[in-house]
């Protein structure tokens, strides 16, 4: 039943058993609160079931067609070779390739191409002279580390062994070099504003 009716019969039997024997035996007048609690049971729509669906019929024919079409086009798309995703860094675009766009160095005198020539092979001194001030200093290095290992040896060949062993927490290292400006405590780098022009590509 429909739960306004229910709570209306309970109400009307409640007041119903409220009221003195001989009203209840006695014929009921009419009254407009009595009268209206039965004309809204009397109104009020009875919940009924609803028919079943019928069940469609399903042609074996027509399901096994469907299903022949679909593996056609699955054996159609294993036939198909995957299309690759092009590599956009690789490929020179086409305003590039223009050789019209040809920029001619500025031609330079005989005083500033001197200058130049003097200052490079001034640099190539320089380097010169900090390679093999490296070079000296790592083979002595290497040569105080082979005289320390054989000392080492000669007083103790466990700790000798021991100073042998690869030491495991050298790898990953981890260096800072220096910075061009001291770095600023608590400050966010902002991300900027750019356009996403990344092309998405679908299978």
């Amino acid at each position: 039943q429909h739960p306004l009716v229910s709570l209306c019969s309970a109400l009307l039997s409640r007041s119903l058993s409220l009221l003195p024997e001989t009203s209840q035996n006695a014929p009921m007048r009419g009254s407009h609160w009595q009268t209206s609690l039965l004309d809204l049971r009397n109104a009020l729509p009875m919940r009924c079931r609803a028919e079943p669906r019928k069940k469609k019929r399903v042609d074996p024919k027509r399901e096994l067609a469907a299903k022949e079409r679909l593996k056609k086009k699955m054996k159609k798309l294993e036939r198909i070779p995957p299309e690759l995703i092009p590599i956009e860094d690789f490929t020179t675009p086409a305003k590039y390739l223009d050789e019209t766009r040809r920029r001619d160095l500025p031609k330079l005198g005989f005083e500033e191409s001197e200058r130049r020539a003097l200052l490079m092979k001034e640099w190539a001194r320089y380097k010169q002279k900090q390679h093999e001030e490296e070079v000296e200093a790592v083979e002595a290095m290497l040569e105080a580390q082979r005289e320390a290992l054989q000392e080492l040896r000669q007083e103790s060949e466990e700790l000798y062994q021991a100073a042998m062993k690869c030491d495991q927490g050298l790898i990953p290292l981890e260096s800072h070099g220096p910075c061009n400006t001291p770095p600023l405590p608590g400050y966010q780098a902002p991300e900027g504003k750019y356009n996403d022009i990344t092309r998405a590509y679908t299978q």
